[in-house]
Parts: C-alpha cells; structure tokens; sequence
C-alpha cells in the first residue's frame, strides 16, 4: 500500500475531528465564497462551486452556512475578500511540498508558510519549481467491503474514470477533474458508499522514506502547515510503508 494513500485516508479521518472544532467549516466556506466570486454563485453552471459545495455537504456543514457563504461570494452578503495563492518548498528528504491557501493578507500568509518550512527542517522553493512533479485529479476513496472490484470499475469507468488502484483495504478511484461529479454521482447511483471524494494534486513520483525518524521529521512539516487557519490543502509526494506509519502513529 502507498503510504500516500494510507496517509490521505488518515487526513481525512483527522477531517471529522477539525469539523467539530469548526476549523474545516471555515475552511469551507473560504472555499465556497473564492469559487462563487470566480464563476457566479448558481451550483449548476459552476462546477468549481458545486465540488466545493458538495464537499460542504460531505462534511454535514449546515445549509444555511453554504448560503451565507455563497451569498458573501456573489457580493450579496459583506465579507472579506479572499485571494487564492500557492507556495512550493521541500520538506527534509527531499520531499516535494505544494501548499494551495486563501488568504486576506498575501504577504502574511507567506511569512507563515515559509516559516513553517525554515523551522522544521525544509525550505521554500521557487514558483514553478515543485508543482510540476504534481498533476490535479480527482480521487475517490471506498472501502473494500463496499463493493467487488467489479461493481466498481462497471460503475465507475462508464461515468468516465481513469483507474481503479488497490490500495490494501481500500480501493482508490482517480478521475480526471471535470469527471470526478460524475463519477462520484454514478457510484450513489449503483448503490456504492465511498469514504471521501475530493480533487487533489496526485505526486508523478514518490520519495520513499523507510524509517520513523524521516517519517516524522516529513509529517511535522505537513501538519505544521495545517495548522494555519489560511492554508487550505497541503499536498506531498512521500511514501511511507505500513509498518513505519503504524510506528510515527504509535
């Protein structure tokens, strides 16, 4: 199993504990508004804002929160203006590290977001000189007791996926972006349950860290990041074997 992988699915799980501090809401609705101002606010012919949406949905944040936050997008309702920016840098080993964020304050942000790298161990890199070695897909993640490999891919590939990859005790489906609505849509019509469905930065190449010690030392730059309330998606290309997780996780 990737370590990647086994990594995201534990991101997520982390996802349920962020929501009851409000901290992913927020994330959110940041989201929601930069999408809304960009294409307009109606869900319909904004695929952007109906992704960022349904992510709001996923994660039971209340209607009228949505709302208000496509409303504060549309200019309907008052609100700070949000602009979107990314950084590029390296965590220790050589990791690849593309941080997307929204923020009211660029230069703020960057401050930040460069000392989070100074300070364990890793280095802001150039525009351009990460986010190649990245490509934006969509990836959904089911459990293998949802459905046979079978079931998956009928459903799955007809609504226009690109690969089903068996990742242990999940399955992971990649889609192109502009599919992944689609093809999320498909498996809720075939009775499928899945765990997450989002768009993500898939790394071409994975950097192998084989100890606890790099593992750890990768990890604290990862979360550091997330930690700042402006950062909204922070993407890497390591790989971790079970065993070593299972110890940093210990």
């Amino acid at each position: 199993m990737s370590g990647h992988s086994k990594w995201h699915s534990i991101k997520h799980a982390k996802g349920a504990a962020d929501a009851a501090r409000g901290k992913l809401f927020a994330r959110l609705a940041r989201q929601i508004e930069v999408a809304a101002r960009a294409g307009g606010g109606d869900v319909d012919a904004n695929p952007t804002l109906r992704t960022m949406v349904q992510k709001a949905r996923d994660a039971s944040m209340p209607k009228d929160n949505i709302e208000r936050a496509i409303k504060r997008g549309t200019g309907e309702l008052e609100g700070v203006t949000y602009e979107q920016v990314t950084y590029e840098g390296y965590a220790p080993n050589g990791v690849a590290v593309y941080v997307e964020a929204l923020t009211d304050n660029r230069n703020r942000t960057g401050a930040e977001v460069k000392n989070v790298f100074t300070r364990n161990g890793g280095s802001l890199a150039e525009p351009g000189a990460v986010s190649w070695q990245f490509e934006r897909k969509g990836v959904i993640i089911l459990e293998k007791s949802a459905a046979s490999e079978d079931d998956v891919m009928l459903a799955a590939l007809d609504a226009g996926a690109e690969d089903l990859d068996d990742q242990g005790d999940t399955w992971q489906v990649t889609t192109p972006p502009t599919e992944l609505h689609a093809v999320r849509t498909a498996l809720d019509g075939a009775g499928i349950s899945f765990t997450s469905a989002d768009l993500t930065m898939l790394p071409q190449q994975s950097v192998p860290l084989g100890d606890a010690s790099s593992a750890k030392q990768v990890l604290r730059v990862i979360d550091a990041l997330e930690e700042n309330d402006d950062v909204q998606n922070v993407y890497a290309n390591f790989d971790i074997p079970d065993d070593v997780l299972q110890a940093v996780l210990a």
